[in-house]
């Protein structure tokens, strides 16, 4: 999935001479939260619900009367993205930089926008969390042939894998979730287990006494 695929376009820009007041109303219309500043078609800054909320704060040591100037608040040189990068890559700059959002530009201008809520609907597309489906958690040994075994094993009684997702779990072992295109998850879980594979989840229903 790259950023084109999630990204709001065409994003709601403003301009730098905007008083502070309508980048506030605007965003209050729009119902968003980040807004980038242009000159032109020239990408100068950003303006977030929150810049604005610090700003004009009455608990702030020189608050900024409503009619200011966006400029005079605004986040200069901000970091941006392109539509062709990776989802994952923006999220991790969004994470690493601590950011709400990303400006997205072709040829210096400004042309999307992409947002921490949209990348958790970008998750939930990924994860196929929207779909029927039922979510298995497998734990594997961090070996090749291992991922293609389980899957094997799947396609052998006719099961759609809507998605699959793995991320490491300790030196010598990676857990792999799954969107199965079943609801007889537990079933499944209890063929696995007997198959010998090490299921997290769904649990294993404890043993009646």
């Amino acid at each position: 999935m790259l950023v084109r695929d999630i990204m709001r376009s065409p994003a709601v820009a403003i301009s730098a001479d905007t008083m502070l007041q309508d980048a506030y109303r605007t965003m209050q219309e729009r119902g968003i939260r980040h807004l980038p500043v242009v000159e032109g078609e020239k990408l100068v800054g950003v303006i977030t619900d929150r810049d604005l909320r610090l700003a004009t704060s009455a608990l702030a040591p020189s608050p900024f009367p409503p009619g200011s100037r966006v400029s005079e608040v605004m986040t200069r040189e901000p970091l941006t993205a392109e539509a062709s990068d990776p989802v994952e890559d923006a999220a991790r700059t969004m994470r690493e930089r601590k950011i709400g959002c990303l400006p997205i530009l072709d040829d210096g201008r400004v042309i999307g926008i992409v947002t921490g809520l949209d990348l958790l609907d970008a998750l939930i597309r990924m994860t196929g969390v929207d779909k029927p489906s039922g979510r298995l958690e497998v734990r594997l040994p961090d070996h090749p042939g291992e991922l293609a075994r389980l899957t094997g094993f799947l396609s052998h009684r006719d099961l759609n894998v809507h998605s699959i997702l793995t991320y490491p779990d300790g030196p010598d072992s990676v857990r792999t979730v799954l969107r199965i295109g079943s609801m007889e998850i537990r079933l499944l879980a209890e063929e696995l287990r007997r198959a010998g594979f090490d299921v997290l989840w769904p649990p294993e229903k404890p043993c009646p006494r």
